[in-house]
Protein backbone atom coordinates (compact mmCIF):
# COMPACT_ATOMS: atom_id res chain seq x y z
CA UNK A 1 0.00 0.00 0.00
CA UNK A 2 1.15 3.59 -0.60
CA UNK A 3 -0.16 6.50 1.47
CA UNK A 4 -0.86 10.30 0.09
CA UNK A 5 -0.18 13.08 3.13
CA UNK A 6 -1.30 16.19 2.06
CA UNK A 7 0.71 18.60 4.08
CA UNK A 8 0.28 21.84 1.64
CA UNK A 9 -1.52 24.10 3.63
CA UNK A 10 -0.22 27.89 5.35
CA UNK A 11 -1.19 26.43 8.82
CA UNK A 12 -3.00 29.47 9.76
CA UNK A 13 -4.88 28.39 12.63
CA UNK A 14 -1.70 27.18 14.08
CA UNK A 15 -0.02 30.65 14.17
CA UNK A 16 2.21 31.90 15.19
CA UNK A 17 3.83 28.70 16.29
CA UNK A 18 4.14 27.86 11.86
CA UNK A 19 5.46 31.23 10.97
CA UNK A 20 8.14 29.28 12.40
CA UNK A 21 7.77 25.64 11.23
CA UNK A 22 5.46 24.17 8.81
CA UNK A 23 2.41 22.66 10.40
CA UNK A 24 3.11 18.86 10.16
CA UNK A 25 6.40 19.94 11.97
CA UNK A 26 4.88 21.24 15.35
CA UNK A 27 5.11 18.87 18.05
CA UNK A 28 2.30 16.48 19.33
CA UNK A 29 2.70 14.57 22.50
CA UNK A 30 6.35 15.70 22.09
CA UNK A 31 6.72 14.76 18.37
CA UNK A 32 6.14 16.05 15.40
CA UNK A 33 2.69 15.63 13.96
CA UNK A 34 3.33 13.77 10.64
CA UNK A 35 5.80 11.51 12.68
CA UNK A 36 2.78 10.10 14.64
CA UNK A 37 1.36 9.21 11.01
CA UNK A 38 3.67 8.21 9.41
CA UNK A 39 4.50 5.25 12.24
CA UNK A 40 0.81 4.54 12.18
CA UNK A 41 1.10 4.28 8.39
CA UNK A 42 3.87 1.70 8.88
CA UNK A 43 2.36 -0.38 10.95
CA UNK A 44 -0.84 -1.26 8.95
CA UNK A 45 1.50 -2.18 5.84
CA UNK A 46 1.96 1.10 3.97
CA UNK A 47 5.42 0.84 2.27
CA UNK A 48 5.78 4.64 0.85
CA UNK A 49 4.87 7.73 1.79
CA UNK A 50 4.21 10.47 -0.69
CA UNK A 51 4.03 14.21 0.84
CA UNK A 52 2.37 16.64 -1.22
CA UNK A 53 3.92 20.17 0.03
CA UNK A 54 3.69 23.68 -0.81
CA UNK A 55 4.13 25.55 2.01
CA UNK A 56 7.92 25.78 3.76
CA UNK A 57 8.64 22.64 1.87
CA UNK A 58 12.37 22.77 2.65
CA UNK A 59 11.76 21.51 6.14
CA UNK A 60 -3.23 12.63 16.56
CA UNK A 61 -2.23 8.96 16.76
CA UNK A 62 -4.75 7.79 14.23
CA UNK A 63 -6.40 4.81 13.73
CA UNK A 64 -5.66 3.71 10.44
CA UNK A 65 -5.69 -0.32 11.08
CA UNK A 66 -9.76 -0.12 12.04
CA UNK A 67 -10.06 2.52 8.93
CA UNK A 68 -8.81 -0.05 6.38
CA UNK A 69 -10.85 -2.71 7.55
CA UNK A 70 -13.41 0.34 7.56
CA UNK A 71 -12.96 1.17 4.17
CA UNK A 72 -12.60 -2.64 2.51
CA UNK A 73 -16.28 -3.45 4.59
CA UNK A 74 -18.26 -0.53 2.80
CA UNK A 75 -17.04 -0.96 -0.96
CA UNK A 76 -17.06 2.75 -1.38
CA UNK A 77 -14.90 4.89 -3.07
CA UNK A 78 -13.73 7.08 -0.06
CA UNK A 79 -13.63 7.12 3.38
CA UNK A 80 -12.69 9.90 5.83
CA UNK A 81 -12.63 10.57 9.52
CA UNK A 82 -14.51 12.80 11.03
CA UNK A 83 -14.59 13.67 15.13
CA UNK A 84 -17.29 15.05 16.80
CA UNK A 85 -17.21 18.88 18.06
CA UNK A 86 -19.21 20.51 20.93
CA UNK A 87 -19.88 23.40 18.70
CA UNK A 88 -20.42 22.51 15.26
CA UNK A 89 -22.40 26.24 13.81
CA UNK A 90 -18.03 27.59 13.67
CA UNK A 91 -17.42 24.29 11.70
CA UNK A 92 -18.43 23.14 8.07
CA UNK A 93 -20.51 19.69 8.98
CA UNK A 94 -20.34 16.03 7.66
CA UNK A 95 -23.97 15.35 7.11
CA UNK A 96 -24.07 11.15 7.19
CA UNK A 97 -25.93 7.93 7.84
CA UNK A 98 -24.71 6.77 12.06
CA UNK A 99 -25.53 3.26 11.34
CA UNK A 100 -23.69 2.93 7.67
CA UNK A 101 -21.57 5.87 7.65
CA UNK A 102 -22.29 6.83 4.24
CA UNK A 103 -22.41 10.51 3.49
CA UNK A 104 -24.85 12.85 2.71
CA UNK A 105 -23.29 16.19 2.48
CA UNK A 106 -21.32 19.20 3.63
CA UNK A 107 -22.98 22.28 5.42
CA UNK A 108 -20.44 25.15 6.17
CA UNK A 109 -20.80 26.94 9.50
CA UNK A 110 -25.06 25.55 9.89
CA UNK A 111 -27.37 28.16 11.45
CA UNK A 112 -29.21 25.46 12.43
CA UNK A 113 -28.56 21.86 14.09
CA UNK A 114 -27.86 19.13 11.22
CA UNK A 115 -25.45 17.50 13.07
CA UNK A 116 -22.06 17.77 15.03
CA UNK A 117 -18.81 15.75 13.35
CA UNK A 118 -16.53 17.52 11.39
CA UNK A 119 -13.55 17.02 8.90
CA UNK A 120 -10.82 15.35 10.87
CA UNK A 121 -8.58 15.59 7.62
CA UNK A 122 -7.77 12.02 7.23
CA UNK A 123 -8.47 9.73 4.21
CA UNK A 124 -8.54 6.67 2.87
CA UNK A 125 -9.21 6.61 -0.96
CA UNK A 126 -9.42 4.33 -3.76
CA UNK A 127 -6.81 5.37 -6.71
CA UNK A 128 -10.06 6.06 -9.18
CA UNK A 129 -10.53 9.52 -6.91
CA UNK A 130 -6.52 11.00 -7.95
CA UNK A 131 -7.90 10.65 -11.72
CA UNK A 132 -11.34 13.12 -10.83
CA UNK A 133 -8.62 15.62 -9.54
CA UNK A 134 -7.85 18.29 -12.31
CA UNK A 135 -4.14 19.02 -13.02
CA UNK A 136 -4.80 22.80 -11.37
CA UNK A 137 -4.60 24.09 -7.61
CA UNK A 138 -7.53 22.03 -6.20
CA UNK A 139 -9.21 21.27 -2.79
CA UNK A 140 -10.18 18.05 -2.45
CA UNK A 141 -12.55 18.62 0.27
CA UNK A 142 -14.36 21.21 -0.99
CA UNK A 143 -14.38 20.37 -4.99
CA UNK A 144 -14.57 16.56 -4.66
CA UNK A 145 -15.57 14.69 -1.84
CA UNK A 146 -19.51 16.46 -2.40
CA UNK A 147 -18.90 14.71 -5.86
CA UNK A 148 -18.12 11.55 -4.71
CA UNK A 149 -21.21 12.02 -1.71
CA UNK A 150 -23.62 13.19 -4.37
CA UNK A 151 -23.20 9.52 -5.68
CA UNK A 152 -23.17 7.89 -2.84
CA UNK A 153 -19.53 6.70 -2.72
CA UNK A 154 -18.34 8.77 0.27
CA UNK A 155 -18.22 7.44 3.81
CA UNK A 156 -16.76 8.51 7.40
CA UNK A 157 -15.42 7.03 10.37
CA UNK A 158 -15.61 8.83 13.88
CA UNK A 159 -12.23 9.35 14.94
CA UNK A 160 -12.12 7.80 18.70
CA UNK A 161 -10.32 9.60 21.65
CA UNK A 162 -6.72 9.66 21.89
CA UNK A 163 -4.24 8.24 24.28
CA UNK A 164 -0.77 9.60 25.86
CA UNK A 165 1.76 8.49 28.71
CA UNK A 166 1.05 9.07 31.84
CA UNK A 167 4.02 11.07 33.81
CA UNK A 168 3.84 10.13 37.93
CA UNK A 169 4.25 11.48 41.22
CA UNK A 170 3.70 13.53 44.00
CA UNK A 171 3.39 16.62 41.69
CA UNK A 172 1.46 15.14 38.82
CA UNK A 173 -2.10 15.18 38.50
CA UNK A 174 -4.01 13.60 35.82
CA UNK A 175 -2.36 12.67 31.96
CA UNK A 176 1.03 15.02 31.90
CA UNK A 177 3.60 13.76 29.04
CA UNK A 178 7.20 15.01 30.15
CA UNK A 179 10.31 14.43 28.02
CA UNK A 180 13.28 12.67 30.02
CA UNK A 181 15.76 15.50 29.16
CA UNK A 182 13.59 17.96 30.66
CA UNK A 183 14.34 19.48 34.71
CA UNK A 184 11.19 19.92 37.37
CA UNK A 185 12.03 22.31 39.54
CA UNK A 186 10.66 21.86 43.66
CA UNK A 187 7.30 22.23 44.66
CA UNK A 188 5.67 22.44 40.89
CA UNK A 189 1.98 20.95 40.47
CA UNK A 190 2.10 19.85 36.97
CA UNK A 191 -1.27 18.64 35.28
CA UNK A 192 -3.93 17.71 34.17
CA UNK A 193 -3.51 17.53 30.61
CA UNK A 194 0.02 18.87 29.93
CA UNK A 195 3.39 18.22 27.48
CA UNK A 196 6.32 19.68 28.61
CA UNK A 197 9.10 19.13 25.92
CA UNK A 198 12.56 18.07 25.74
CA UNK A 199 15.25 20.57 27.32
CA UNK A 200 12.58 22.22 29.05
CA UNK A 201 13.60 23.81 32.38
CA UNK A 202 10.59 24.40 34.82
CA UNK A 203 11.85 26.68 38.24
CA UNK A 204 10.51 26.01 41.68
CA UNK A 205 6.48 26.29 42.64
CA UNK A 206 5.65 26.60 39.18
CA UNK A 207 1.76 25.48 38.16
CA UNK A 208 1.20 24.02 35.13
CA UNK A 209 -2.52 22.67 33.63
CA UNK A 210 -3.94 22.03 30.21
CA UNK A 211 -0.43 22.96 28.31
CA UNK A 212 2.21 22.39 25.72
CA UNK A 213 5.38 23.60 27.02
CA UNK A 214 7.62 23.08 23.72
CA UNK A 215 11.67 22.39 23.39
CA UNK A 216 13.85 24.49 25.08
CA UNK A 217 10.93 26.62 27.35
CA UNK A 218 12.27 27.76 30.58
CA UNK A 219 9.25 28.73 33.24
CA UNK A 220 11.21 30.76 36.45
CA UNK A 221 9.39 30.64 40.11
CA UNK A 222 6.55 30.40 40.64
CA UNK A 223 4.66 30.55 37.22
CA UNK A 224 1.19 29.97 36.23
CA UNK A 225 0.04 28.56 33.07
CA UNK A 226 -2.92 27.31 31.85
CA UNK A 227 -5.26 26.70 29.08
CA UNK A 228 -2.08 28.02 26.56
CA UNK A 229 1.23 26.99 24.05
CA UNK A 230 4.53 28.03 24.82
CA UNK A 231 6.45 28.28 22.06
CA UNK A 232 10.01 26.83 21.30
CA UNK A 233 12.84 28.70 23.32
CA UNK A 234 10.26 30.78 25.21
CA UNK A 235 10.63 32.40 28.72
CA UNK A 236 7.89 32.73 31.31
CA UNK A 237 9.79 34.80 34.05
CA UNK A 238 9.09 34.65 37.80
CA UNK A 239 5.12 35.25 39.29
CA UNK A 240 3.87 35.62 35.85
CA UNK A 241 0.21 34.34 34.87
CA UNK A 242 -0.45 33.02 31.20
CA UNK A 243 -3.77 31.62 30.48
CA UNK A 244 -6.92 31.71 28.44
CA UNK A 245 -5.39 30.07 25.00
CA UNK A 246 -2.49 32.35 25.29
CA UNK A 247 0.18 31.33 22.41
CA UNK A 248 3.67 32.35 22.50
CA UNK A 249 5.23 32.26 19.21
CA UNK A 250 8.93 30.84 19.53
CA UNK A 251 11.64 32.84 21.06
CA UNK A 252 8.82 35.12 22.65
CA UNK A 253 10.10 36.15 26.73
CA UNK A 254 7.40 37.30 29.45
CA UNK A 255 8.75 39.16 32.55
CA UNK A 256 8.85 39.28 36.02
CA UNK A 257 4.57 39.77 36.98
CA UNK A 258 2.90 39.70 33.65
CA UNK A 259 -0.49 38.65 33.53
CA UNK A 260 -1.27 37.48 29.92
CA UNK A 261 -5.51 36.66 28.89
CA UNK A 262 -5.73 35.03 25.34
CA UNK A 263 -2.68 37.00 23.86
CA UNK A 264 -1.32 35.52 20.74
CA UNK A 265 2.30 36.63 20.25
CA UNK A 266 4.65 36.64 17.27
CA UNK A 267 8.15 34.85 17.21
CA UNK A 268 10.59 37.17 19.02
CA UNK A 269 8.89 39.55 21.16
CA UNK A 270 9.14 40.79 24.57
CA UNK A 271 6.26 41.25 26.75
CA UNK A 272 6.73 43.61 29.40
CA UNK A 273 3.12 44.71 30.20
CA UNK A 274 0.08 43.25 31.00
CA UNK A 275 -2.87 41.72 28.23
CA UNK A 276 -5.43 41.85 29.69
CA UNK A 277 -7.99 40.35 26.91
CA UNK A 278 -7.43 38.15 23.89
CA UNK A 279 -5.23 40.33 21.56
CA UNK A 280 -2.35 39.53 18.79
CA UNK A 281 0.86 41.24 19.76
CA UNK A 282 3.09 41.74 16.36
Amino acid sequence: MKALILVGGFGTRLRPLTLSIPKPLVEFANKPMILHQIEALKAVGVTEVVLAINYQPEPFLYPFKEMIEFHKAHGGEASIVVTKVDEPSKCGVVVMEETTGKVDKFVEKPKLFVGNKINAGIYLLNPSVLDRIELRPTSIEKAIFPKIAAEKKLYAIVLPGFWMDIATGHHIVGNVLVHESAKIGEGCLIGPDVVVGPGCVVEAGVRLSRCTVMRGVRIKKHACISISIIGWHSTVSQWARVENMTILGEDVHVWDEIYSSGGVILPHKEIKSSILKPEIVM
